[in-house]
Order: C-alpha cells, then sequence, then structure tokens
C-alpha cells in the first residue's frame, strides 16, 4: 500500500470520528435555546459595584439555567461580587441556588433549577468578604411571558 493512501485513509477516519462527535453536540446545543438578559449591575449608593452578565434557558426546560459571567468592580479590598437566584417553580414553591461570588475580573458562574419555573429572581449585590454579608443588592424579576415573544 501506497504512503499516500495510507494518509488519506487515516485522514478520512479521523474527519468520520470528528463529525460524529461534533453533531450530537450541536443537536444538543440546538436543543438548548439561551436568551441573553444582559447586565444585572448591583445597586447604587457605593463606590464600587458588582455586575453579572445574565445568559437564560427557556421557561420550557426541564431544569432551567442561569449562566454567564460574574465581574467585581470594586476597587475596595476585600469587597467582592455576589449572584444568587430564587426559583419559583409552576407547581407552587421556590427554591434557592447555591450564590457564586469572586473577587476577580471575571468569572463564570451557571445557577440552576430543580424542576420546570414560571419566574425567576436574579440577585447581583457586593459581597464584605469579612463578614460575608450582601449589600448594595440589585434583584432582576424574569418571567416566561417577558421572553415569550424575543427572537430566537
Amino acid at each position: 500500500m501506497r504512503k499516500r493512501s495510507v494518509i488519506g485513509g487515516l485522514s478520512a477516519f479521523v474527519l468520520a470520528a470528528a463529525l460524529s462527535t461534533a453533531l450530537p453536540a450541536a443537536a444538543e446545543a440546538a436543543a438548548t435555546v439561551r436568551h441573553h438578559w444582559g447586565p444585572v449591575r448591583s445597586a447604587t449608593g457605593h463606590s464600587g459595584h458588582a455586575v453579572a452578565d445574565v445568559w437564560i434557558t427557556d421557561f420550557s426546560a426541564e431544569t432551567f439555567t442561569v449562566s454567564g459571567t460574574l465581574r467585581d468592580r470594586d476597587s475596595h479590598p476585600g469587597h467582592c461580587a455576589y449572584i444568587r437566584a430564587r426559583f419559583h417553580y409552576t407547581g407552587g414553591g421556590t427554591g434557592w441556588a447555591r450564590p457564586r461570588s469572586t473577587c476577580r475580573a471575571g468569572e463564570a458562574f451557571e445557577l440552576s433549577s430543580d424542576g420546570e419555573i414560571t419566574r425567576v429572581d436574579v440577585r447581583v449585590c457586593v459581597l464584605d468578604r469579612g463578614t460575608r454579608t450582601a449589600s448594595h443588592c440589585h434583584v432582576d424579576a424574569i418571567r416566561a411571558e417577558t421572553i415569550a415573544d424575543w427572537p430566537r
């Protein structure tokens, strides 16, 4: 067998393997519709702030996800960015996601529900690391009807 045909056969095999793993991932990504909610910034009244660039999944998803990047924009030492989500479930009741915080310029986060929801409250605050208290909080209430007519 010639060297060229071995390399060509190997290239075709590698390409086929790559496509077979990429297609299910692409189909899964297409099934998970994400909407860009935009920035959610902590409340004013403090010289620094926290901001989160928020992306959300469809409300029809079995597990609703709030994700994005959390940024600390506070120059005070010991002050960090903090985010938490409160989920309002379709069957009634609410539940909190574990909070995430960062003292970096930017860090990815993901907060997930335990089932289908009708509303999520995204809370962004400045966190004092020393006392572990959140202050200057701002809450964005995101409802299914708010994003129902958004383009996909």
